[in-house]
C-alpha cells in the first residue's frame, strides 16, 4: 500500500487504518450493523444465477461475509482484501495440531492490499462482494474501476455504502463548521460512476435504517467500537468543549422521539455486470460474428 496515498483528499486514510486496527480484536461483538446489511444483501443474491470460481471479497474486515460466500458458492475459492493487516490476522483462522501440515491452498486467502491497486490479476474474479467499504475511501470510482478490472467478462460486482442522509442527525446537532461524518456519496453518482467505469446493466437502490438510542452516549460508543467515527482531515482534532458538547447533546435531545434518540443510516445497494468490451484498448470496435452454421 502506497503511505503517500493515504495523505491526500478528503479521507485520513492513515486514521481508517488505526481505528479498525485498535478494534479489530473485538470487531465481531461490535458489527451488528454491518452483518445485517450484509444479510440484506445476501438475500439480493437469490434471485442472482452466478457460479463464479472465484468471489472476492473487498473490504473483507474480520471475515464476517465469509461463511455466507462459502456455503453459496462452495465451489469458488475465496479471496478477502483489506487494508488493515489487524482485520486480516482476525479473519485468518488459528493454525493448530494436524491444521498446521494441511495445504496452504485451503480455505479464503486474505490480502492486505488498497481498494484502489488491488494485487490481482485482470478477469480473475468471478464476483466481487462488498460490504459498506466505499464510504471509506475519497472517491468510489477507483475502486469501482478496480473491480471492473478483475472481473471476468460476465462477473458481478455487488456492494453496499453509506449515502448522506446517513447520521444526520448527528450534523445537525453539532453544525460547528467541522466534519462529524464521513463524506457520502450520492445514489446516482455511484450509477453514474459504475457507467463511467464500464459496468453494464447498473442497479442501484437505497432504503433508511433508523437506528434508536436511549442516550447520545451509546450512540458515540457503538459508533467507536464499531469504527465508524468520522475519519474525515476536516473533523476536529482536539477534544469538543464541554459548552460545545453540551449544545450539541441538547440540540440533539430534541430530536427525541417515543422517548428514543434516533440515528439515520441511508444504505445504498448496487450491482452491475462486467460485458463483453466493445473497443480493444487503443479505441478499435471489436466486430463479433456469429460462427454458427448456415442453414
Amino acid at each position: 500500500m502506497n503511505s503517500e496515498n493515504l495523505t491526500k483528499g478528503f479521507v485520513d486514510r492513515k486514521q481508517v487504518a488505526r481505528r479498525f486496527s485498535r478494534i479489530a480484536p473485538g470487531y465481531a461483538q461490535s458489527d451488528f450493523f454491518v452483518r445485517e446489511v450484509d444479510r440484506r444483501m445476501q438475500a439480493r443474491l437469490d434471485y442472482v444465477r452466478l457460479a463464479p470460481t472465484r468471489v472476492l471479497d473487498l473490504g473483507c474486515s474480520g471475515g464476517g461475509s465469509v461463511a455466507m460466500l462459502s456455503a453459496r458458492y462452495p465451489q469458488a475459492q475465496l479471496f478477502g482484501v483489506d487494508f488493515a493487516e489487524a482485520m486480516l490476522k482476525v479473519a485468518r483462522p488459528a493454525r493448530t495440531g494436524w491444521a498446521r501440515w494441511l495445504t496452504r491452498d485451503a480455505g479464503p486467502k486474505y490480502l492486505a492490499a488498497d481498494a484502489e491497486a488491488l494485487p490481482l490479476a485482470p478477469r480473475s474474479m468471478g464476483l466481487v462482494w462488498s460490504n459498506l467499504m466505499l464510504h471509506w475511501l475519497d472517491s468510489p470510482l477507483p475502486a469501482l474501476a478496480e473491480a471492473h478490472r478483475v472481473l471476468d467478462v460476465g462477473g458481478l460486482l455487488m456492494f453496499s455504502t453509506l449515502g448522506p442522509d446517513t447520521l444526520c442527525e448527528l450534523r445537525q446537532a453539532f453544525s460547528d463548521g467541522y466534519a462529524h461524518t464521513q463524506r457520502f456519496t450520492d445514489m446516482h453518482d455511484l450509477g453514474d460512476m459504475l457507467v463511467e467505469s464500464g459496468f453494464s446493466d447498473p442497479v442501484v437502490d437505497m432504503e433508511m435504517i433508523t437506528l434508536t438510542y436511549d442516550d447520545l452516549s451509546t450512540l458515540f460508543a457503538e459508533l467507536r467500537a464499531a469504527g465508524s467515527s468520522c475519519a474525515m482531515h476536516a473533523r476536529r482534532h482536539g477534544l469538543t468543549g464541554a459548552k460545545r458538547l453540551a449544545a450539541a447533546r441538547s440540540a440533539y435531545e430534541a430530536m427525541r422521539q417515543a422517548g428514543k434518540l434516533p440515528a439515520s443510516f441511508e444504505v445504498i445497494y448496487g450491482h452491475a455486470w462486467k460485458a463483453a468490451p466493445k473497443q480493444t484498448a487503443d479505441g478499435r470496435a471489436i466486430v463479433r460474428f456469429d460462427r454458427s452454421p448456415r442453414r
